[in-house]
């Protein structure tokens, strides 16, 4: 069954390009570039396919201009609702982003100091046996410990960011401050946490203040469960078996900052653009968004503010982001120096890579050129 699925999902796909236009509500596509979407389009709809994955979206930008976004698959099965680029799916880790960079923006404005430790912001923050300064909290080399497995997927229910410090905030720190890096899900919590008490206002109304108000990310909201959010796609995991059931009830509003955030492929690469173009963004801003830290023993970071520092298969410069959830999962890559961004964000829990890095060689040549110049 699942194999008959997977074929009539690709065809269909495959099928509907063939006399879509220009732009369309469900896609956008630029015709000079027509080749290179068509072997994306395959790629994703195979991924898709291969892992009985339900639907997801996909966009891609080239020198500050979407040149493709399209939702393929369903944003729901049982009702048949086909996805759509505007749908929102969970993205998973790929949230610490919109955090990190509302961070940013408040130090530009004073209104955060990066030395100042987590107890001057959070009077009930315990004291810690090392001085743990907010600035280690985005490049995660805090020292927090990392959440467990039962941590990581927990369903608190209507519990606050600031409530939800309290599974880790009590335990000593495993290392000094800055000397290591150790993912943690903590991390953004706290400084989420950290953030709220400075300014005074819930995360929901600093992401919608500083980010998705100003750059129009129109589908990027925190994920509530108990409200109604206008094109949420229903969520899915596998079973033991294998087959596709819908995901167990979560409420991650506890955890916004980390993993909680809906949003995504065309909103995630309006992100990237902004990051890149938007004078929203001071050169200040773009010099510290992937700029490494120092760590012990003369090492530097390999992350920076929720961005992987790493290089292709040709050694090319990129910056990239990429998670899971319960229900869910995105990724996106940053080519700064050749002006590439692509997303994508999926309704299953993610199991696999998502093949961006295949799909960016496509996007990595000139349009137009021939095969034998490829």
């Amino acid at each position: 069954m699942k194999q008959i699925f997977s074929g009539l999902l690709l065809s269909a796909m495959m099928l509907a390009f063939g006399g879509c236009e220009k732009e369309q509500a469900d896609l956008i596509y630029d015709r000079s570039y027509i080749d290179e979407i068509k072997q994306t389009r395959k790629e994703f709809s195979t991924f898709l396919s291969r892992n009985y994955i339900p639907g997801g979206n996909i966009a891609i930008a080239k020198d500050n201009k979407i040149i493709y976004s399209e939702g393929m698959g369903f944003a729901s099965t049982e009702l048949e609702v086909q996805m759509t680029r505007e749908n929102k799916l969970r993205i998973g880790d790929v949230s610490e982003l919109f955090t990190s960079i509302i961070y940013l923006k408040l130090v530009e404005e004073g209104v955060l100091e990066p030395d100042s430790t987590v107890q001057h912001y959070l009077e009930y923050y315990p004291e810690t046996n090392l001085r743990l300064a907010i600035k280690h909290l985005p490049y995660h080399t805090s020292g927090i410990r990392k959440e467990d497995s039962e941590e990581n997927d927990r369903g608190g229910l209507n519990i606050s960011i600031q409530k939800g410090l309290e599974s880790f905030m009590y335990d000593e720190l495993t290392s000094p401050p800055g000397w290591y890096e150790e993912v943690s899900m903590f991390n953004p919590n706290l400084l989420g946490a950290v953030m709220e008490k400075a300014t005074n206002k819930k995360f929901p109304q600093l992401l919608k203040e500083y980010l998705t108000d100003t750059l129009n990310l129109t589908n990027t909201v925190v994920d509530n469960p108990s409200a109604r959010i206008k094109g949420r796609s229903e969520f899915y995991s596998q079973n033991m078996l294998g087959q596709i059931v819908n995901a167990p009830f979560r409420d991650a509003r506890y955890k916004a900052p980390s993993k909680g955030i809906l949003s995504n492929a065309e909103d995630l690469v309006k992100l990237g653009m902004a990051v890149l173009e938007s004078n929203y963004f001071s050169d200040d801003f773009r010099e510290n968004i992937f700029k490494p830290c120092e760590l012990y023993g003369n090492y530097k970071s390999k992350m920076a503010n929720g961005w992987l520092l790493t290089f292709d298969k040709k050694g090319r410069e990129v910056n990239a982001s990429s998670g899971s959830v319960t229900g869910g999962g995105a990724a996106i890559l940053i080519y700064p120096e050749e002006k590439l961004v692509l997303a994508c964000a999926i309704n299953l829990t993610l199991g696999n890579d998502i093949p961006l890095f295949e799909i960016a060689d496509h996007f990595l040549q000139d349009p137009g050129m021939d095969e034998q110049e490829k």
